[in-house]
């Protein structure tokens, strides 16, 4: 770099320009805000909101692409819309679905977090990373990215729990996680109230309702696990804050990190025994 020419970055905290070599960020105070701690791969894309969307879509959509490939000849070709492109079920279950059956008889826990990055077919993914998209601007933009990954990660792995405590026999989708975003902006909306707060309130209600008619004129879908999720985004909307009452803190940035670490472990485990069980099997 030739000399003179000053070294700048963004805050990783308040987005602000500043130089790299600031010892403190002069406009929020964040500490060090161009070392390591704040300046690589995770904190950039913890940052980065779209980028961090379009991750987890690529996430779901390459477990999708697995589940596919793993399946060989038993891809389900059929004309039905919904079954379209399904995985075989054996493959699934080797991926990490979750439910009585992985769980009770293959002790197999850690499917309470894999489940969420399975998918059924082309129209059961293809809505949910569309629902992803919508819902998770608002929940970035009231809660922050953090929060909303944390509220992502452990809401779903509570849906599936209490879809688990219902005996639901086998299951998978990232409807749990997906509840528990709709379940926060729930609290959001209700807490908040004035005519923005109502406004929310009524809108997601709606999805709600929508979500649930769905859920029982159509079978097979893990009603239990919307309406868990649904409960858990709830409570962690009411345990974690929201931007307008508590700004994201230390604690926050932690936790999401390690749902990011947990999911990464979780789902290399996933691929890692189900192919060395479908080659050796």
């Amino acid at each position: 770099m030739p000399r003179g020419v000053l070294k700048t970055m963004l805050c990783p905290t308040c987005r602000k320009l500043i130089s790299r070599d600031e010892t403190r960020c002069p406009y929020c105070g964040t500490s060090k805000p161009g070392s390591w701690t704040h300046d690589n791969p995770v904190a950039r894309l913890l940052n980065d909101p779209d980028r961090f969307i379009r991750g987890i879509i690529t996430v779901n959509v390459g477990m999708f692409a697995l589940s596919i490939l793993f399946s060989f000849q038993g891809i389900n070709l059929s004309m039905n819309p919904l079954k379209f492109l399904s995985p075989d079920g054996r493959v699934l279950l080797v991926l990490g679905a979750t439910g009585v059956v992985p769980i009770d008889t293959m002790h197999r826990w850690w499917t309470l977090l894999s489940a969420n990055y399975l998918h059924g077919g082309v129209l059961h993914i293809l809505f949910n990373m569309m629902a992803l998209r919508q819902i998770s601007g608002l929940i970035i933009r009231e809660y922050g990215l953090q929060r909303m990954f944390s509220i992502y990660t452990i809401g779903g792995v509570m849906g599936f729990w209490i879809s688990y405590l219902a005996q639901t026999q086998f299951t998978i989708g990232s409807s749990a996680a997906l509840c528990s975003l709709i379940g926060a902006a729930l609290y959001y909306g209700k807490t908040r109230g004035g005519v923005y707060g109502q406004a929310i309130y009524r809108q997601v209600g709606g999805w709600v309702l929508i979500l649930f008619l769905f859920g029982f004129v159509f079978p097979g879908i893990d009603n239990w696990g919307h309406g868990g999720g649904i409960a858990a985004g709830i409570l962690l909307g009411f345990l974690f804050g929201y931007q307008e009452r508590k700004k994201e803190t230390r604690l926050h940035k932690i936790l999401a990190r390690l749902c990011i670490l947990a999911t990464g472990g979780v789902l290399f485990w996933a691929i890692g025994s189900s192919v060395y069980y479908l080659m050796f099997s």
